[in-house]
């Protein structure tokens, strides 16, 4: 192990029941290195991760860090060690302060008592170290994600820790935060501290990352310096395959009839949720066969207006047109009858049963069709409904028995689509519909709702991506702190116009 050498991992082996998640892999990190691992959903890595963490043993392999082998057999002893991991889903307490989180389980004082004179003072060092401006009492479910994001690093940099694992760091940040958040990682480099940057958004692995690491199919497929590799050629190793995006369809304004209309949708705050994105005059339409794009920066008020449409936030003014009548939704399920679906921006927590079978999962909203004499569920439908949709989506998975919660971030969102595919809905909104998925799936979903669009489903798509929205939209609505500023067809857009119109306003943007 070289003196630059501060992570060495050589022969990773981990097999579970009918799969071989890593299958001989090395992986290597160097002192002061900011390293970006990556692969596509399934590819390994979450497993390799949870191995360096000690929440997994390996089948065989060895670990040596910081120039000694370890085995880590619990998360703590890699804490203890100086590896952190700060994971996709936080693991803060949110009913907790802030330095109560930095510190907890190791609160400094004598052992009956907690010094909070000492715990406070060393969490406001640790948070003017890194940016936070919060006060230590403050309580971490009124933070913003990016402020959570910070106590977990002030808690790994509390640890001593010498390495610091970031999954999915910027999935849910601003594009100011990701600025200040690699500004912090830059400075953890300066002081020596290396950091491991999973991240699916590869245009920020060229604009943060020392060195890189790909893994395809529980395999070390290639690693080497970020420099001198391209965007094209991580791609090329992470998928295996040259990408192929459907073309985006030729979508007049004239050859659908409008299938949702949205007009003057308005909600107030309500002084029980003090910290609720109001909406102000919302209006939209999306016609048949449309793909209709609404972009906007965090706390534009996006997700708030697809909630509303479907009733799960009551409006205050406004109506919602399907066909060209109005129709009175009160809630998710009279949206449903009118042929109107949802999905949400959090696969996880909003819409899969994770713990459950894909089966399940899929066939759930669909019982009209699996269903005989409306009580008793028929096997022989549900698996031919399963078939059909894990042909037509090209959904991987094991059988329709295997748990939706085992599967890829990509392939479980394909199984969130065809449970509405199968509802055969007029009007579907997607939101964040690539969030967290990687870049081969991310192609297969794009080109999944140019089909169904194709299909004559009017199509609604909240992204916070521009790139995304300027791929899959025929025309792009921009929305600003809950009112919408602006529409662009297509041929019309580009990131910069839609910036403008996300941050200044229709008159300062002209």
């Amino acid at each position: 192990m070289s003196a630059q050498t501060l992570l060495r991992m050589t022969g990773i082996s981990k097999s579970f029941p009918g799969v071989r998640a890593l299958d001989a892999v090395d992986f290597e990190v160097g002192a002061a290195e900011i390293h970006a691992f990556l692969g596509e959903n399934g590819a390994g890595k979450s497993t390799l991760l949870k191995i360096l963490s000690g929440a997994t043993a390996p089948d065989a392999g060895l670990i040596e860090f910081d120039g000694r082998i370890v085995h880590f057999a619990s998360p703590h002893d890699a804490q203890n060690a100086g590896i952190a991991t700060i994971y996709q889903e936080f693991t803060l307490a949110p009913d907790m302060t802030v330095a109560e989180n930095v510190f907890i389980g190791r609160e400094p004082g004598s052992k009956l008592f907690i010094s909070r004179r000492q715990l406070e003072a060393r969490t406001v060092e640790l948070a003017q170290r890194i940016g936070l401006e919060r006060s230590p009492q403050a309580l971490v479910r009124d933070l913003s994600v990016a402020e959570q994001q910070l106590v977990e690093i002030a808690r790994a940099l509390s640890m001593k820790s010498k390495v610091i694992v970031m999954d999915e760091p910027t999935s849910a940040l601003s594009r100011a935060e990701v600025e200040k958040l690699f500004a912090i990682i830059r400075r953890l480099r300066a002081e020596g501290i290396s950091t491991i940057f999973v991240t699916h958004r590869l245009e920020e692995v060229f604009e943060i990352s020392d060195r890189y690491t790909v893994l395809r199919d529980g395999r070390l497929v290639g690693s080497g310096r970020i420099a001198e590799t391209s965007l094209e050629g991580v791609i090329r190793l992470m998928v295996g395959r040259e990408l192929g995006m459907a073309a985006p369809r030729a979508v007049s304004e004239t050859n659908g009839a409008v299938v949702l209309a949205v007009e003057g949708l308005s909600r107030r705050r309500k002084s029980s949720d003090a910290s609720a994105i109001e909406l102000h005059d919302v209006s939209l339409v999306v016609r048949r066969g449309e793909i209709v794009g609404i972009a906007g920066l965090v706390g534009a008020g996006r997700t708030e207006t697809a909630r509303a449409i479907i009733g799960a936030d009551t409006i205050d003014s406004g109506r919602v047109l399907v066909d060209g009548a109005a129709v009175r939704i009160t809630s998710p399920r009279d949206a449903i009858r009118h042929g109107i679906g949802l999905v949400p921006e959090d696969r996880k927590q909003q819409a899969l049963f994770l713990g459950l079978a894909i089966r399940t999962n899929l066939s759930i909203a669909a019982h009209d069709r699996i269903t005989t004499m409306r009580y008793f569920v028929s096997e022989s439908r549900e698996d031919a409904l399963v078939e059909e949709y894990r042909k037509l989506l090209n959904i991987r998975m094991a059988s329709p028995d295997q748990r939706v919660g085992n599967l890829s971030g990509g392939n479980q969102q394909k199984v969130v689509l065809a449970r509405w595919l199968a509802l055969r809905p007029k009007v579907l909104i997607v939101d964040e519909p690539t969030r967290g998925i990687d870049v081969g799936a991310k192609v297969e979903v794009h080109n999944l709702l140019f089909q169904m669009a194709a299909s004559g489903i009017a199509i609604l798509v909240i992204s916070s991506e521009l790139p995304e929205v300027l791929a899959l939209a025929d025309r792009i609505v921009t929305m600003r702190e809950g009112r919408v500023t602006g529409e662009l067809a297509r041929a019309d857009a580009s990131q910069e116009k839609l910036m403008a119109l996300m941050t200044l306003g229709s008159r300062r943007a002209a």
